[in-house]
């Protein structure tokens, strides 16, 4: 299925003068809504040829666009994906919540359970995902209910961040202490990670010590934030409200409006990764960028 690509500029908000100098956007630049007639986008993430894998977590399918061929239909079913993250291999990882799982879904569309539970329980609901550079897998593991799900109540006792080891089965809990994680990217070096706590309205910063575990937790910004991305300056961008991006220091450095009740999640794309994309609601828009992005998106 192809979607049509819509052209319409949209106004957008930088703090100072437009373009001052640390501005991350590009001179000009303004939000265009790349595609719509969605029933809620989420998830974006960046292959090795900048194509953007996105998900329409109600319409239970995983979308791809690029600038050239718009928005196809990648695949459908999609286990209700929420966040999803590539490989160097080009499998595509997804926070499947329909059963509360964790996925690999290989370039011919065929897919494999990695994760299924925790401790002998159930998930709460996998939401977003980044891949380390040095290999393993961090999730965020938020309970939101869905009308779908024929399960019972929260199981787990948590709703924190999870680390699974390379070649294992079984994750580890990396950090109970939040109140509700959401959105997790890891730095351009691998050496730090992100993890908004939306619950509480704060977004953290974690070494990534021995064997992944995470190390020197301390407050990145108060605010928290659906999804995360990364660029090459180190900028972290975090959606709710449009896309606000903060300098390696927590320091707000660009706010970028959209025109959108929620702004899910955000990633780069293009062939040369200068394309910031933006799932909001029933559209997503695409914003063209000074910087570009690094790593797994």
């Amino acid at each position: 299925m192809q979607t049509a690509t819509l052209t319409a500029a949209l106004p957008f908000v930088v703090l100072g003068s437009a373009w001052a100098q640390g501005s991350p956007v590009a001179e000009g630049a303004v939000p265009e809504v790349a595609a719509s007639g969605f029933a809620f986008t989420e998830g974006p993430a960046c292959d090795a040829d900048g194509a953007v894998a996105f998900t329409d977590q109600p319409n239970d399918r995983i979308l791809r666009w690029t600038a050239e061929d718009g928005v196809t239909v990648l695949l459908e079913p999609s286990g209700r994906s929420n966040g999803l993250c590539y490989d160097d291999e080009g499998n595509l990882w997804a926070c499947a919540d329909e059963r509360n799982e964790i996925w690999i879904i290989r370039p011919d569309g065929s897919h494999s359970v990695v994760i299924s539970g925790y401790g002998g329980k159930l998930l709460n609901g996998p939401n977003d995902v980044w891949l380390a550079p040095e290999g393993g897998t961090y999730f965020t593991d938020p309970y939101y209910e869905r009308d779908y799900w024929d399960r019972g109540p929260m199981e787990q006792e948590t709703q924190g961040v999870y680390w699974l080891p390379p070649g294992e089965r079984e994750p580890v809990l990396a950090d109970g202490d939040l109140v509700q994680s959401n959105g997790i990217i890891g730095a351009p070096d691998g050496r730090t990670l992100y993890v908004a706590d939306i619950g509480a309205g704060r977004t953290y910063a974690y070494d990534i010590g021995v064997d992944g575990a995470l190390v020197n937790k301390r407050l990145f910004c108060e605010m928290g934030s659906d999804g995360m991305t990364v660029d090459d300056e180190g900028n972290v961008y975090l959606t709710g409200k449009g896309v606000t991006a903060f300098n390696r220091d927590g320091e707000q450095v660009a706010h970028i409006a959209i025109p959108e009740p929620w702004t899910a999640n955000v990633c780069f794309g293009g062939p040369d990764r200068r394309t910031l994309f933006i799932t909001a609601g029933e559209r997503v828009y695409t914003l063209a960028m000074r910087t570009r992005g690094v790593g797994s998106q």
